[in-house]
């Protein structure tokens, strides 16, 4: 088969091959491919743990999660007055 590739998909392939990773232009579209594969795969198979925990948390779990997740420091009541959600 042959095709016509954008110049910009034609200059990735070659970049990739400069690395040493691979020895052909075929290489490079059969391991895109297989990447591609597995992503839909992943997106297409349910995620039992996502799927079992629930959709909604109170405000103030959720600003805790989100401040630990991201290193932020905690939320401190004393000194703004009013607990995260406002209240």
């Amino acid at each position: 088969m042959v095709c016509e590739l954008p110049f910009d998909v034609r200059e990735q392939i070659r970049q990739l091959m400069a690395t040493g990773r691979y020895a052909t232009e075929a290489d490079v579209l059969r391991d895109a491919l297989a990447a591609l594969r597995r992503r839909n795969t992943e997106l297409a198979a349910p995620d039992s743990d996502r799927l079992a925990a629930p959709r909604v948390r109170p405000f103030g779990e959720a600003d805790a999660a989100i401040r630990k997740l991201f290193g932020f420091a905690p939320y401190l009541e004393s000194r703004h007055g009013k607990g995260p959600s406002g209240n």
